[in-house]
């Protein structure tokens, strides 16, 4: 793809080396490639020599990392790839869909951008990571949108080429304080003792406020503990403290969630029944799994999500192409909020692309297409999407976040269920943090 036009720069100054990109990218892309051999990944059945008409696009994830594997990611998105191309591709374009394993890893993450940038990627669709400082920089210079990141970090709430189709912890959390506000006593919050967990007490907070309750205890722990004994003993006597009210426990520690709740599991028996709550990116339907499910520590806990449960019917046209094109691939759990991001993700890249019509499909232009006022329909698992530069949640500093809804699920015999109709909106709540 040639003739790259130039869009306005008031969103992000573009890098001057990157209308040259055209000319070099071959050798480059080959290069990426051999270094990073055992990351790549394309789509089987589309030439790794594109045509000009060939969208070329990257998904990124931790493919085997403990905790933080999301593998159904980017096998979903090969999925996606091979099922868009069966069906004609986009606005009849075929679609190469590269992969890289992340690793969680800020060194892997950035090499991962690295390589998008040398294979003249589009975008980058459907990610997970825990490290956008060390990608976002890089897609910025290169001009190339991230959307639909799995909404881990604060960068993706506000880089300019982030493109989020949910509301990440930010919403999860005032969601989960509404909910508990009405359900529970004392609520104890356990988090990391970081900069990033400093900003998790106001959020969960303005929800609890905005249901009359007094605000969280705010127990902080060390990020990469490996037990969480007394964290667990002091979190447990101040959700028991004072009310006679059933107190709640809300660990949100990420990816070390479930080594506190092993922690948590052994001291609970000497102590008062107490509720457990946590949020989506801390708990989801793979971590319930691999946590014994319905024997697990998660039975009976509220987690808020941003999506309806799996069950739901708006799901049967992503589970189609897991049907058609990834049938008895495990690694794809259509329960997974990774996988349904990524269906979501794509999504949004299809509409932008078959936007633009007959017109060059280029990370310029797609920009163009998002930021342009596009409206994205998901077919209900979403509210309609629409980005634009300052949003209604701009005066927090999360001028990126457009979805503020957010469900409320139950852990029942290991699975996540709905325990409420339909989407609470916390625009409002989280306009009322104190961030």
């Amino acid at each position: 793809m040639t003739g790259r036009r130039r869009i306005r720069s008031t969103v992000l100054p573009r890098s001057l080396v990157r209308p040259a990109r055209a000319g070099a990218l071959s050798a480059g892309a080959l290069a990426a490639c051999a270094a990073l051999v055992a990351g790549c990944g394309i789509v089987p059945g589309v030439t790794e020599d594109p045509g000009d008409d060939t969208i070329t696009v990257m998904t990124w994830a931790p493919e085997d990392a403990g905790a933080t594997t999301k593998p159904g990611m980017p096998a979903f998105a090969e999925a996606y790839g091979r099922w868009v191309n069966a069906h004609g591709g986009i606005g009849g374009r075929p679609l190469r869909v590269l992969t890289c394993d992340e690793r969680d890893d800020a060194v892997a993450a950035a090499r991962c951008a690295r390589r998008a940038v040398a294979e003249d990627a589009v975008a980058v669709v459907g990610s997970y990571s825990q490290h956008g400082d060390a990608f976002l920089p890089t897609l910025e210079t290169a001009g190339i949108p991230y959307i639909g990141g799995y909404g881990l970090t604060h960068d993706e709430f506000t880089s300019p080429l982030s493109y989020p189709v949910n509301g990440g912890q930010p919403a999860l959390l005032a969601g989960l304080g509404r909910t508990l506000a009405d359900a529970c006593g004392p609520v104890a919050l356990v988090r990391p003792d970081t900069i990033a967990g400093d900003q998790l007490p106001p959020l969960l907070d303005s929800g609890l406020a905005a249901g009359g309750h007094d605000p969280s205890g705010d127990l902080r722990a060390a990020e990469a503990a490996t037990s969480y004994g007394d964290t667990a003993e002091r979190a447990l006597e101040h959700a028991a403290a004072g009310t006679g009210e059933r107190g709640c426990v809300v660990p949100a520690l990420g990816d070390r969630t479930g080594i506190f709740m092993d922690s948590f599991r052994r001291a609970r028996a000497e102590h008062p029944e107490v509720r457990t709550a946590t949020v989506l990116g801390s708990v989801d339907q793979t971590v319930l799994d691999a946590s014994g499910g319905a024997s697990g520590p998660y039975e009976g806990a509220y987690v808020t999500g941003w999506y309806p449960e799996a069950g739901d019917a708006r799901w049967d046209p992503m589970k189609e192409v897991v049907r058609a094109e990834a049938f008895g691939d495990n690694r794809i759990d259509p329960a997974d909020a990774g996988v349904q991001t990524t269906w979501i993700a794509y999504t949004v890249l299809r509409q932008a692309v078959e936007s633009l019509g007959d017109g060059e499909v280029t990370a310029d232009t797609v920009t163009a297409a998002l930021d342009g006022g596009l409206k994205v329909t998901t077919g209900d698992v979403t509210p309609t999407l629409r980005w634009k530069f300052q949003d209604t949640l701009a005066s927090i500093g999360l001028p990126r976040l457009v979805n503020a809804n957010v469900t409320l699920h139950v852990v029942e015999k290991g699975r996540l269920t709905a325990a409420a109709d339909g989407f609470t909106d916390v625009t409002s709540t989280l306009q009322d943090a104190a961030l």
